[in-house]
């Protein structure tokens, strides 16, 4: 099977079975049947090469692909220039724990659309993505073989659309989506994935925008999340009836197509068990 299920984050059966450090989440990943595994650093990247590199040897001698979720305080559209320009820094901190990781993607949020008009947040934010692009170059920051993942977003008031993601991946090829369904539906607050043409349709879109290359392998975010009027409230878990979106016509659309995402499951805390669900859903279909 080509596609491809882990957490983000360690879910709380991983310390229900007795772990507490992130170098054990690899193994035990793999002994749960699953294939990748997001080190959260949403809340600043924490630790040092050592640790990180831990986890990398670990994750490497297990076989499973890592990314790495950047600190949510980057905001590559912040309307203070010198808070937004911070942004490039933290990404480069980022981009030295995924080195360390062995991670392959960095997973970024693109920040506000709050306090001013969207279109002028986006020139902000190809502003931020171009400076910074340019200060990679000829460094160690400048490996190509990190992707800078651009996540669509949960609340109106944030960038990042779809549409929004995809032109501003347009700047450099180093640029990727990252799809959240979650958010995606949050964002329309519900019922955009009513089938598996729904699904298709996000992946058709970023084949004809950036190529089928990067549709095919796809960095996902998945997770149903409770939404109101304004978007994103929270993420829950897939015991949940009443939001959604729904996986079943996500599985027929990677099967029907032969798709080859990178599925990462954000469930409230049931975060490893939602990923086997899915990936033992897919299989049922192959």
């Amino acid at each position: 099977m080509k596609a491809k299920f882990g957490p983000g984050g360690n879910s709380e059966s991983f310390y229900a079975d007795g772990k507490k450090h992130s170098y054990e989440a690899p193994l035990w990943v793999k002994e749960n049947g699953l294939d990748a595994y997001e080190y959260e650093a949403g809340n600043g990247v924490r630790g040092s090469e050592v640790s990180f590199r831990r986890v990398g040897d670990a994750a490497r001698e297990a076989g499973i692909l890592m990314s790495l979720h950047a600190p949510y305080y980057i905001s590559i559209s912040g309307v203070e220039e010198e808070k937004r320009l911070k942004s490039i820094d933290y990404i480069k901190q980022s981009l030295d724990a995924a080195r360390w990781l062995g991670a392959d993607i960095i997973v970024i949020h693109t920040g506000s659309a709050a306090k001013i008009a969207r279109s002028d947040a986006m020139c902000l934010a190809a502003d931020t993505l171009s400076r910074a692009l340019e200060a990679f170059e000829g460094t160690v920051y400048g490996d190509s073989s990190i992707r800078l993942g651009l996540e669509t977003m949960g609340k109106k008031n944030q960038l990042g659309t779809l549409d929004e993601v995809i032109e501003l991946c347009r700047i450099d090829p180093r640029l990727v989506p990252v799809v959240d369904f979650g958010h995606m539906n949050a964002m329309g607050t519900g019922g955009i994935f009513p089938d598996v043409d729904a699904y298709r349709r996000v992946f058709d879109r970023i084949g004809d925008a950036l190529g089928d290359n990067v549709a095919d392998g796809l960095h996902c975010h998945f997770s149903k999340i409770e939404y109101t009027s304004a978007g994103e409230k929270r993420h829950l878990t897939f015991s949940d009836t009443v939001y959604g979106p729904e996986f079943y016509p996500l599985a027929e659309a990677i099967v029907r197509d032969g798709l080859s995402p990178r599925i990462i499951c954000e469930s409230d805390g049931t975060m490893a068990e939602d990923a086997l669900e899915m990936k033992n859903t897919v299989k049922s279909l192959v």
